[in-house]
């Protein structure tokens, strides 16, 4: 039996749980391969799984469907892809009695996709296809030999038979046209990193609220579980030493009846079983037992490592250190979810392009990133919908919003009720049926915050008031509410010297009271902690390409006759927009410095000013002491720690090159 050596692998749905944990194992163990990872980035991926290999220089993201058949074919040449490790699917089965199409346009579309760009390049030296113990169907109770890789074939839900499908074309691929394929066919996985729908991660975050444990039936159902460590090494192995055309089983003979897992969290967590588990209807066919027999796979030299009880301690330590992994998931922990039932609707993308453009590139520090939009020849069905209700219609955010919404086509209206009118709030939601709710509503003052110094309770009203009630009345209708804030609640200080690079982080109390906006603003913020419903989003002096817009800071800027010349963290507003409708659809909740990372000082844009718009610009400068006497309130100047939205979305860029990208490069002098 020969050794297998790729060189170039493309994983699909590697920023999902499974292959998450190959992508980050092959990109550690093996620097001398290049792994390209292929996500869409639905409900259950998260980019933070792959953060472990995000800064590796072997190691690319790309953002895109493995329906889109362009894309696949571009990415098989322009990567030179050897070794194709095929992950990505919908596997959840309660959604699948509900949503059964997705998962054969995913499932089933998605692998002929691959399949046909593999045959049309003629470049692949091993297909990897995973497929899941499921398509051998119900396995009977009294059985003591496993099902077996040459065993029949009987799936008994939607989406078994979906993937039963998918086997198949591999196989016909394989035989018609030589295809070098490998099918594996594993049992139930569990550890860190797994979206809550899935049993165990499922009952830890209950136990972890206080919850108690919903099971289908009487919990007699078996299962077989395997933690993603010791499957990660099994695909290792597969890919090294499995053979083409044969199928492999990764499983283990260790089963548990799904009321023995919530007893054996029970006890991990110190609660009584008799009342913190409850039985609920099961589902519409729930197979009794899944049974495999694994030893060709042990041939291999494959062996499970981690017995069940570490396995489920580590996972369980894991959830705690991390809570907020997945946001919002309280429609995945639901006895029977759907993904019509996901709050917000069920995807996890950045939809930072618009249709239609070519692919384009963001470097990172160590490889560059392609972020791919979707092909409109290849589009998707229709996700479960979103839909917006945005307060702020006549504002600058508020109005870029809509057009977003149009630009992505997400359903939006604008709200028409008072924030500080509880009864039109509450009209506005119950007419409209929004998804999420969007503040971009507020005083900031005209033409600019000495306003509020002289409307001071006009400015409680809109800025406190107002927001509180929209925050409760959200809250009480389970709405996330998207809320922008400002960052002009702290100015640079002891611990946070200008030019330091060390800026405020989100759990850091505001330092700045110079004006009453600023006033209002921070009183809100400490108010709003109270509220688990709410994101609260950190803008700093924004920027848009729209260079004759009055609250642009580089439109006011370059219409003062002097300016000071200070450093400070701001808002690009074509970058940033985008990433907080993400936001929303992530379902995100705290404080967040919304800012792009860095800082940039006033000169420094006036100098781009001149080289890209006007050769003849001229301004002067002066101190804060000398603007002291020509403004009624004191200005916020201090640095932002972006950090944390940066982990979130590793394609931000750095203040000074968004500045080039979108707003200087567009309105360029030629």
């Amino acid at each position: 039996m020969a050794n297998y050596t790729p060189k170039n692998i493309l994983i699909t749905g590697a920023a999902g749980f499974i292959a998450s944990h190959v992508a980050n194992r092959l990109v550690r163990s093996y620097p001398e391969y290049k792994i390209v990872v292929l996500d869409k980035l639905d409900y259950c991926s998260n980019l933070k799984n792959l953060i472990p290999s995000q800064s590796c220089p072997n190691f690319k993201f790309v953002k895109g469907d493995i329906g889109s058949a362009d894309l696949v074919n571009y990415l098989l040449i322009t990567e030179s892809i050897d070794t194709i490790m095929h992950f990505a699917a919908q596997t959840h089965v309660d959604n699948s009695f509900g949503n059964s199409f997705e998962f054969t346009k995913n499932n089933i579309y998605g692998t002929h996709v691959l399949l046909e760009a593999c045959k049309v390049t003629g470049q692949i030296r091993r297909f990897i296809h995973v497929s899941t113990d499921e398509v051998y169907g119900e396995t009977e109770e009294d059985a003591v030999v496993g099902n077996h890789e040459a065993s029949q074939l009987l799936p008994t839900n939607p989406y078994s038979a979906t993937k039963a499908g998918a086997e198949m074309l591999v196989m016909a691929y394989g035989r018609s046209y030589g295809l070098p394929v490998i099918t594996t066919r594993g049992n139930n996985v569990y550890g860190p990193n797994q979206f809550p729908e899935k049993l165990i991660p499922k009952f830890i975050l209950l136990a972890m609220r206080g919850k108690p444990l919903p099971i289908h039936g009487d919990g007699s159902n078996v299962r077989s579980y395997l933690y993603c460590e010791d499957v990660a090494e099994a695909f290792e192995c597969i890919l090294h030493r499995g053979e083409v055309g044969h199928v492999y089983n990764i499983g283990t003979k260790k089963e548990r009846r799904v009321i023995d897992v919530a007893k054996d969290i029970c006890k991990l967590f110190n609660m009584d079983p008799e009342t913190s588990i409850k039985f609920v209807e099961n589902r519409p066919f729930n197979d009794q037992r899944y049974f495999l027999d694994d030893q060709k796979l042990k041939d291999l030299g494959w062996s499970e490592r981690t017995i069940w009880e570490e396995g489920l301690k580590k996972t369980m330590e894991w959830y705690i250190n991390n809570p907020d992994w997945w946001g919002d998931v309280s429609g995945a922990l639901l006895p029977h979810p759907r993904m019509l039932m996901m709050p917000g609707g069920i995807e996890r993308h950045f939809d930072g392009s618009e249709e239609g453009k070519s692919p384009s590139f963001e470097s990172g520090p160590n490889q560059t990133r392609m972020v791919v939009p979707p092909s409109k020849g290849n589009s998707s069905p229709s996700k479960p919908s979103l839909k917006f209700l945005i307060y702020g219609r006549t504002g600058w955010i508020g109005g870029l919003l809509g057009q977003l919404c149009e630009k992505q086509g997400i359903p939006y209206e604008y709200g028409k009720g008072r924030l500080e009118n509880r009864s039109q709030l509450v009209a506005d939601i119950q007419s409209i049926k929004p998804t999420h709710v969007f503040n971009a509503a507020g005083v900031t003052g005209r033409p600019n915050v000495d306003w509020c110094e002289s409307h001071k309770t006009e400015t409680i009203r809109a800025n406190v008031a107002g927001t509180l009630t929209l925050a409760g009345v959200c809250q009480e209708h389970g709405l996330l509410m998207m809320n922008f804030a400002t960052g002009c609640i702290f100015e640079y200080d002891a611990q946070h010297p200008e030019g330091s690079g060390i800026g405020f982080k989100e759990e850091d109390k505001p330092n700045f009271t110079g004006s009453f906006y600023s006033k209002t603003k921070a009183m809100v913020e400490e108010l709003l902690k109270e509220y688990d419903n709410v994101c609260t989003l950190r803008v700093r002096m924004p920027i848009s390409s729209d260079l004759n817009n009055p609250r642009n800071f580089i439109t006011k800027i370059s219409r003062y006759n002097k300016v000071v010349n200070i450093p400070n963290s701001m808002t690009i507003l074509e970058e940033l927009l985008p990433i907080s409708i993400e936001m929303a659809k992530r379902n995100l909740r705290g404080i967040w410095n919304f800012t792009n990372p860095g800082v940039v000082s006033h000169n420094e844009i006036l100098e781009m000013y001149k080289a890209y718009i006007d050769p003849d610009f001229k301004w002067a400068n002066f101190t804060l002491e000398e603007q002291a006497k020509v403004i009624v309130a004191p200005r916020s100047n201090n640095e932002m720690d972006a950090t944390k939205l940066k982990s979130e979305f590793p394609e931000l860029l750095p203040i000074k090159e968004s500045l080039i990208k979108y707003v200087f490069e567009p309105n360029k002098m030629t």
